[in-house]
């Protein structure tokens, strides 16, 4: 086995002062360590590269279903023992699902490392096996209740589903959410979805990342002994390029009357991916234009015009890495407040960022907003763990998760206001408007 070592760093010059050492299994496996001795616990974490990007048309839902069939058995591990024995050895376990990923985690107290590295393996290579028309049945109904939970019968909780087909192409990855079609889910058979497993949950396409209370050479000794045997899948399909050729050329609108307390808007553009220094930039922004009481969407709609409510208003990126990630600006009207009133207030707002330079106190606050963000998510070995995966699977080096604090402190005014010139104009703006519906 390879290793390549980062030794650590002083903290003035990288967002990421721990040790780092990785890794190569002979089966592709990625495994990167950073050991950290102070409190005797562990973070396993493995970054499986596969999202909703990945699925293929009539397929959509399949890699969030996974997160769920992952907890319910595998060859050696009836089905929910695996969640038993985490949790009954002190430990806490979770999974999540995005366009660009899936990801599983448990910490536990650093003894257990090797329970919590069987766990994993038996179920990347072993799940197959278990999997049974009744467990996949039990699940799909899960996550049609999830999907009424969490999107349908929510209040403005299906604003992320529209958002998406406006903001992406039909054909692009990010046309679709993660939670899928459910015509999709129920029209697929038990070896569609074994013969997904089997294409994706592989060593070449993960990267297991422990942070914590271990040292390299155990972990990697561990690696080998339960990963070691399982075969790598050749020929893993990509993902559909994301590409595209700049900013969208004309403004779309939609407009959704719904079981809603107050009317709310979304303006939302695609800005650059995750990890450029463009996307840096339009970090800066975003924190700058609607992150807590000091920002200017607070300042001007919430305290000054008191058109918005104070509770209900920001903006944000999704930190989306293989195609231009979108930002998210929103705000809920007060009482009395009409929709096209706040939609012109918001407006209004975001054009300053073309308009007025961002000041020297913006841009201190939004840096130390995203340092205290940067060191709170870092803070913990899950933190950690999570970090380092996600930068060794989008780009290659678990070390370059040091480069990204710098990086934001790095964005000048000018950096803000060629962002917002680059992808905040009107022609390329998606908005999408919730109004309450009439009471009879």
């Amino acid at each position: 086995m390879g290793r390549v070592t980062s030794p650590t760093a002083p903290v003035t010059e990288t967002g990421y002062p721990w040790p780092i050492e990785t890794t190569r299994l002979a089966n592709g496996l990625r495994v990167v360590v950073s050991e950290d001795r102070t409190v005797p616990v562990v973070c396993v974490n493995l970054w499986y590269d596969v999202g909703s990007r990945h699925e293929p048309p009539g397929q959509t839902g399949f890699a969030h279903l996974f997160e769920h069939l992952m907890f319910e058995g595998s060859q050696h591990v009836r089905k929910t023992e695996h969640m038993r024995l985490v949790q009954g050895n002190g430990g806490s376990l979770n999974a999540t699902t995005n366009p660009d990923r899936t990801n599983y985690f448990e910490s536990m107290p650093s003894e257990h490392l090797e329970l919590a590295l069987w766990l994993e393996a038996d179920r990347m290579g072993g799940l197959v096996p278990a999997l049974t028309q009744e467990t996949l049945d039990n699940q799909r109904e899960v996550v049609k209740n999830e999907r009424r939970q969490r999107y349908d019968n929510v209040p403005y909780g299906d604003a992320w589903l529209r958002l998406l087909p406006l903001l992406y192409p039909e054909g692009h990855p990010y046309h679709h959410a993660t939670i899928g079609s459910m015509e999709d889910l129920n029209a697929a058979g038990l070896d569609t979805f074994k013969a997904f497993h089997q294409q994706y949950y592989a060593p070449n396409n993960c990267v297991l990342t422990v942070a914590g209370d271990a040292s390299p050479a155990e972990v990697f000794a561990l690696a080998e002994k339960y990963f070691g045997a399982i075969e790598e899948v050749p020929g893993i399909p990509t993902a559909p390029a994301g590409h595209l050729a700049g900013p969208a050329t004309e403004p779309v609108r939609e407009t959704v009357t719904a079981a809603v307390p107050a009317p709310r808007i979304y303006l939302s553009h695609r800005t650059y991916p995750f990890g450029t220094a463009g996307y840096d930039a339009v970090t800066v922004l975003a924190t700058v234009l609607g992150s807590g009481r000091g920002s200017r969407l607070y300042q001007r709609l919430a305290d000054g015009k008191r058109i918005a409510q104070p509770d209900y208003i920001g903006s944000y990126g999704v930190d989306l890495a293989h195609g231009p990630a979108p930002l998210i600006i929103t705000a809920t009207a007060k009482d009395g407040v009409d929709v096209e009133t706040l939609e012109d207030g918001l407006a209004e707002v975001v054009q300053s960022l073309i308009d007025e330079p961002v000041t020297g106190d913006e841009l201190d606050r939004a840096k130390a907003l995203l340092t205290t963000s940067w060191w709170r998510q870092v803070s913990t070995v899950g933190g950690r763990a999570d970090t380092l995966g996600r930068y060794t699977t989008q780009f290659g080096d678990p070390a370059t998760a040091g480069s990204r604090l710098p990086a934001w402190l790095a964005v000048t005014a000018d950096d803000v206001t060629e962002a917002a010139v680059r992808t905040l104009q009107k022609e390329s703006r998606v908005t999408l408007t919730y109004l309450p519906e009439t009471k009879a």
